[in-house]
């Protein structure tokens, strides 16, 4: 078993759930209905965007299958937390890695549902940190790391509406900045 995507995503994974579940808990009842920089969604969309995510996310590196379809249920800021925080410990287990896994639209390779996880949880925390006025810093090896599963799926993220156009950000900008202006978000983003 070749361990070095686990060894890769899984501590940013962690650092940015780590980092999801405390923002999570500053969210205050009238910020849910604020704009994010994730134009199609507002706080509290967002926050059942990311919960929903995440709870399938966490099945996704259990190899569990995933529910069929049907309303789900609004995620709370709480249910946020854990969700990030069950997520992170689902990929925690290197076999989480191998194979092909159910997650969104489909089967696809565990390894890549694992980088959409990170993703995930490093754009959109980044999108509830600026809607709500909390610090969303990640160290700058987390950084590295979401900024290369950023630039590898981010011709697919656009053709498919879950990025924007690239916006132009310094070649010599920190590692987060760059992945937030390749994903199509503006990093001086405040409303």
């Amino acid at each position: 078993m070749n361990n070095a995507p686990h060894t890769t995503l899984h501590p940013a994974i962690r650092e940015c759930a780590d980092a999801v579940a405390v923002l999570a808990g500053g969210i205050k009842d009238d910020q849910l209905q604020d704009r994010t920089p994730c134009e199609k969604y507002s706080v509290a969309e967002l926050v059942d965007h990311l919960g929903a995510t995440l709870q399938s996310s966490a099945r996704a590196a259990r190899k569990e299958a995933q529910p069929g379809g049907g309303a789900t249920p609004a995620v709370s800021p709480q249910a946020l937390a854990d969700s990030a925080s069950l997520a992170a410990a689902a990929w925690a287990d290197p076999a989480a890695y191998d194979g092909t896994t159910e997650f969104g639209p489909g089967e696809l390779p565990a390894v890549l549902a694992a980088s959409i996880t990170l993703q995930e949880l490093a754009l959109h925390g980044w999108d509830l940190a600026r809607a709500t006025g909390q610090p969303f810093g990640v160290s700058e090896e987390t950084a590295r790391v979401a900024l290369g599963v950023v630039e590898q799926i981010a011709e697919q993220a656009r053709s498919n509406g879950g990025y924007g156009q690239a916006v132009p950000v310094a070649e010599d900008a920190p590692a987060f900045q760059r992945a937030l202006g390749v994903s199509g978000r503006n990093p001086g983003w405040n409303g």
